[in-house]
């Protein structure tokens, strides 16, 4: 580490001379702090700190290291339970990187800093002044609006804590807006005065809550009477005195393109989710190694400084410290631009040897003015990476008296790096719908509670849809009507396969709670981080069910969840999407099912929502579905790409709410009606839904670490779909004689559907296939299937409809068929 202590002399001794300050702490602190003097007409002297990544450069593994060791005392001082409910907050423009770097420490608390940037769009949740700052205004603009609502406590982080005004009034105002019954306050450096060390138990009385202090070192700093006027007074005599610092290069500008994931934010502007986090750390190595290939060999193994843009300072300090992995023979060093105007004297025992001057270039709300970077001329630097949002790279930045120019007088190499500014969406504003019904909802509509999901679906339960498996099947296979027009009779299971459901979810309960776990990660990650979850009714509903239950658990986020139609030919329920557009944003929208066989629904789909774009013209839905389980490799959101037993399949209704497959027949549906199905209360005592639910969600502890391992793993994947799933079937389909895709049924879950509601011809089972397979087993003899055992076979058993069926095609074996 760079230590504020060099040869002996200490980066605060310059001021404690001039001005009679007294730094009054141990020997960490003076470590910790050096001390400058700035132009502010509140606070003369400003506190350096050397762990930062701001004023001093230094290296990232040290300034990251700080923040998340203090995320973690915050971690064991609120416990596991109460740190997941955690929201972490940081202040502009100082502590913005320092704050990401303790959320990161907490685990799994969404993280959002102030900001002085306005965002069209976007609104402010609060805002507040900092009493010292010469910047004062300070906003708060989460994407989420719900993020600084929710009841879990609030981590408040900060570089210093002095007189605490600053996040004592920041706490008041959110009080009142969302009270809170716990506030943990974070900072490196404890340096309240004796009078102000007794406020924080009298304020946390005021409000009626508790609050913590969590800092790395504590101290105090004594001033002498008249030091404001003083230490005014030696910046005028010194700013003058000291002379700008000569250009000693003509350094060469590059640009180096990082390849910023999509959608990822570029910092905690408008909030920072761990699966934000995650998403990051898998692209990290690849955009390093793109900065490494982008430097001479003079620099891969001198010094390079990574400069970070004033508020932008976590995304730099990330790349910071994977280039310090990558670049094994250099040192890098992170530090960021500034609007703090400070003094610099080129002395060893001042904080601040350099400052360099140029004009802002992001187009600032406060109007035009200087930035600085400090310490940077005559550090030596082979070469300095200057990372800027995509909002700063303006030609400003690129003009004689910019930035980069400025640099390029200091060093041999300067490459810019640009991420994107990120904007959230614009707040969807719904049109008047046609007159559609609300969705329907448990007790009356299903066994699921009623904020479980709400099934946008028509009740048809008086209806008489009913019909035997084979009349269904020969006519649907003659082309005479669609399986969606009637309804198999509902499979009654028997004691005997009642127990090996309940003995496939004792065994396969925990992993897929992982499943469950990685999938709705990778949704909160990449897709929305208020998500509006619409489950395809209905095989997607428990999964749907679940991923909502795991969202709460991990977050304490609140999704909405609802359930709708699709139907292979017919596509989906119109009325459901145009309900779904008035009530929410479409963008925010993520269709969930259960697992994906040769991918027939998943194209279904996309083809349907082109379809409805087209004609109603609401845009903005994402076809993408998310899965459990993507055996057939057809798409990218998905929790494992296993072909394993998913209980849930095993059984129909009595696990899925004991509502029926969707119905899809004009005499029944009208034009401004939800697509129908049947709530089979009579079931009630075979009913297993809830238990299911409730059995997978008790296993979600216990694959925390897991799911945030596989998280990791399958952000840094190519998860790009290879349909492998459909050319087995197109081969299995010929193979066999079957000459009709529709009638091979991939995966665990889908045979077992053929078993449930169709005519089975004859099962493929993988050689060697276990405990996976011994409902299908059970199945297969109950109705006189025989079960074939291949050997190289790409799910774990497939499904074989009876082809070319008839009532006379009745023999197990197929040999009456004709095909």
């Amino acid at each position: 580490m760079d230590n504020a202590v060099h040869n002996g002399v200490w980066s605060g001794t310059w001021v404690a001379e001039r001005l009679g300050v007294e730094l009054v702490g141990g020997d960490d602190l003076r470590e910790l702090l050096g001390l400058a003097l700035r132009r502010n007409p509140k606070r003369a002297h400003l506190l350096v700190s050397n762990v930062l990544g701001k004023h001093v450069p230094q290296s990232p593994a040290v300034v990251y290291g700080h923040g998340f060791a203090l995320g973690e005392r915050v971690r064991e001082l609120l416990g596991a339970d109460e740190s997941r409910r955690a929201v972490v907050l940081g202040y502009a423009e100082t502590a913005t990187g320092l704050g990401h770097c303790v959320a990161d420490g907490v685990g799994l608390a969404p993280y959002l800093h102030s900001t002085r940037r306005p965002v069209d769009g976007v609104d402010r949740a609060g805002g507040f002044e900092e009493s010292h700052s010469h910047a004062t205004s300070h906003l708060l603009l989460p994407e989420n609006p719900a993020l600084l609502a929710g009841p879990g406590p609030l981590v408040l982080v900060d570089d210093e804590f002095s007189t605490g005004n600053t996040v004592l009034n920041t706490i008041r105002a959110l009080h009142e807006r969302y009270p809170r019954e716990r506030y943990v306050i974070v900072a490196l450096v404890d340096m309240r005065s004796a009078a102000d060390a007794g406020r924080l138990d009298a304020f946390a009385d005021e409000i009626g809550a508790r609050v913590d202090l969590v800092t790395t070192a504590d101290g105090t700093i004594r001033l002498p009477e008249g030091v404001l006027a003083k230490g005014q007074e030696l910046v005028e005599r010194y700013e003058g005195a000291v002379p700008p610092v000569r250009p000693v290069a003509e350094g060469q500008v590059s640009r180096v393109e990082l390849r910023w994931p999509a959608k990822l934010p570029d910092g905690g502007r408008h909030g920072f989710t761990p699966g934000h986090r995650i998403r990051m750390e898998g692209a990290l190595p690849a955009m390093a190694a793109r900065v490494a290939d982008a430097l001479p060999d003079t620099a891969r193994r001198g010094r390079v400084l990574v400069l970070g843009f004033e508020e932008l300072m976590y995304a730099p300090l990330r790349l910071a410290r994977e280039l310090e992995q990558v670049l094994e023979g250099a040192e890098v060093r992170s530090s960021t631009t500034t609007r703090s105007p400070v003094l610099a004297v080129d002395d060893p025992g001042y904080a601040i040897r350099s400052r360099l001057v140029f004009p802002a270039h992001d187009d600032p709300a406060d109007g035009p003015g200087e930035r600085y970077v400090h310490n940077v001329a005559g550090a030596g630097f082979d070469a300095v990476v200057a990372v800027v949002d995509s909002t700063a790279d303006t030609p400003e930045l690129h003009a004689p008296d910019g930035l980069l120019a400025t640099l390029a007088a200091h060093t041999p190499n300067v490459v810019l790096a640009v991420v994107p500014s990120y904007v959230p969406a614009r707040p969807h504003v719904p049109e008047r719908p046609r007159m559609l019904p609300e969705p329907l909802r448990g007790p009356a509509f299903s066994s699921y509670p009623p904020d479980e999901v709400g099934w946008l679906l028509r009740d048809l339960s008086d209806v008489s849809l009913e019909a035997p498996t084979e009349e269904r099947e020969e006519a649907i296979q003659a082309g005479g009507a669609h399986y969606a027009e009637s309804l198999p009779v509902e499979y009654q299971p028997s004691d005997q396969y009642q127990e090996l459901f309940r003995a496939a979810l004792d065994t396969s309960a925990a992993r897929i709670a992982q499943a469950v776990g990685a999938v709705t990660e990778l949704v909160l990650a990449e897709r929305s981080p208020r998500p509006v979850l619409v489950s395809l009714a209905r095989a997607g509903t428990p999964v749907g069910a679940l991923m909502r239950r795991w969202a709460k658990h991990r977050h304490g986020l609140e999704l909405p969840h609802y359930a709708v139609s699709i139907v292979r030919g017919r596509g989906i329920d119109a009325n459901a999407l145009r309900w779904l557009a008035a009530h929410h944003d479409p963008a925010d929208v993520v269709f969930v099912d259960g697992w994906t066989g040769k991918g027939a629904i998943t194209r279904e789909l996309a083809d349907a929502i082109e379809e409805f774009e087209d004609s109603d013209g609401i845009t903005g839905f994402d076809p993408e579905i998310a899965v459990l389980a993507d055996p057939g490799s057809c798409v990218r959101t998905y929790g494992t790409r296993e072909d394993f037993l998913i209980p849930s399949a095993c059984l129909n209704s009595t696990v899925s709410g004991l509502i029926s497959r969707t119905v899809l027949r004009a005499d029944l549906v009208g034009p401004n009606d939800f697509h129908g199905a049947k709530f089979y209360r009579e079931l009630a005592g075979a009913d297993v839904s809830v238990d299911f639910l409730d059995a997978v969600a008790a296993r979600f502890p216990e694959v925390a670490d897991a799911v945030d391992t596989t998280v990791k793993e399958l952000l840094a994947a190519d998860r790009s779909p290879t349909w492998e799933g459909w050319a087995a079937v197109e081969r299995i389909s010929e193979e066999y004689e079957i000459h009709d895709v529709n009638l091979v049924k991939p995966g665990v879950g889908e045979t077992t559907r053929v078993l449930l509601r169709r005519v089975p011809w004859k099962i493929l089972a993988r050689a060697g296939a276990g405990a996976d397979l011994d409902h299908v087993r059970l199945l297969a003899e109950q109705r006189g299937v025989p079960v074939e055992e291949v050997a190289e076979l790409p799910y774990t058993c497939v499904g074989l409809i009876h082809p070319k069926y008839t009532r006379g095609a009745t023999g197990a074996d197929g040999k009456a068929v004709s095909v």
